[in-house]
């Protein structure tokens, strides 16, 4: 926690950091500021065609690293909606938006505590103020094994020590984030009720958690509540109503049977990837190189 007079100092520099925001300067384009097992950097180029050029309202239900939303940024016009269930994922979206230079200021005091034993002191604290969470959430996430996101049914983040340094973020980076993040609405919600802000001519992007490739895979539990094939059958019915609604549409997933099943109402785009997101157990590693879809939904 902050005591009064760095609250007053930090509110000085978050003043300067809005000043900042305004220069005439060229700003740096923003880019996901987290790590994220499944982000989709790696797929813009295969995405990006599929999406509109000019885009009104912009909806993500599955946030994640928001990679998408940072690579089309520039093509929404109205206003975009962000979300997900991960609560603590939600909240490191919303201190980075609202206080950057109070987060950069959080995330100093983890600077110097580098090694396995720190990491799991960090792991077994739970902070409640929303600043620690979100500065103790970035630290697991940049040194978490895979960047991994991972918690038990008690909601408690369970993900191993990654071996790898505490290194922050520049701060002209997070500002950036926080510039692209100005009008941005953020919720903690889940899908279905996040669908009931579309309207026609929005656009939606779905990167849902991919199902579990064996019973004993753990990726899609990145909350206590776990994606299941109900779930992504809830989905698939949810989409052919954003297109009776007017809406345009996208999802990446895993190329399966199922997916394919289920979205056969889109157009199915199929592709081969490179993965690099391995598994402690060796039943749930993931091929070298994954079959993939685009699923394209039009009004």
């Amino acid at each position: 926690m902050l005591d009064k007079g760095a609250e007053v100092v930090a509110e000085g520099q978050d003043i300067e950091a809005e000043r900042a925001l305004e220069s005439p300067s060229p700003p740096l384009r923003a880019r996901p500021f987290l790590r994220w097992a499944g982000g989709k950097t790696r797929l813009l180029n295969k995405l990006l065609p599929h999406l509109p050029e000019s885009i009104s309202n912009y909806h993500e239900p599955f946030l994640g690293s928001g990679a998408v939303f940072f690579a089309v940024r520039e093509r929404i016009s109205g206003t975009a909606y962000l979300s997900d269930l991960n609560d603590e994922l939600i909240n490191i979206w919303t201190v980075v938006q609202n206080r950057p230079t109070d987060f950069l200021t959080a995330i100093s005091r983890y600077h110097d505590r580098n090694g396995e034993e720190e990491y799991y002191k960090i792991r077994s604290e739970q902070p409640e103020d929303s600043l620690d969470r979100a500065a103790r959430f970035f630290f697991l996430n940049q040194t978490a094994w895979n960047g991994l996101w991972r918690v038990n049914r008690w909601g408690v983040f369970n993900v191993p020590w990654g071996a790898r340094s505490f290194r922050g973020i520049d701060r002209e980076a997070l500002l950036s984030v926080k510039r692209a993040l100005k009008g941005v609405t953020l919720a903690k919600i889940d899908f279905r009720d996040a669908f009931n802000s579309v309207t026609a001519g929005d656009f939606v992007y779905l990167d849902p958690p991919y199902l579990p490739i064996s019973d004993t895979s753990k990726f899609s539990g990145y909350t206590e509540r776990r994606f299941r094939l109900a779930d992504l059958g809830e989905l698939a019915e949810a989409t052919k109503k954003l297109s009776e609604r007017g809406a345009t549409w996208v999802m990446s997933n895993r190329d399966t049977e199922a997916v394919r099943d289920l979205f056969g109402h889109g157009e199915i785009v199929r592709f081969t990837t490179r993965r690099s997101v391995a598994a402690q157990n060796r039943r749930d590693i993931e091929p070298r190189h994954s079959p993939e879809v685009i699923v394209v939904g039009r009004p």
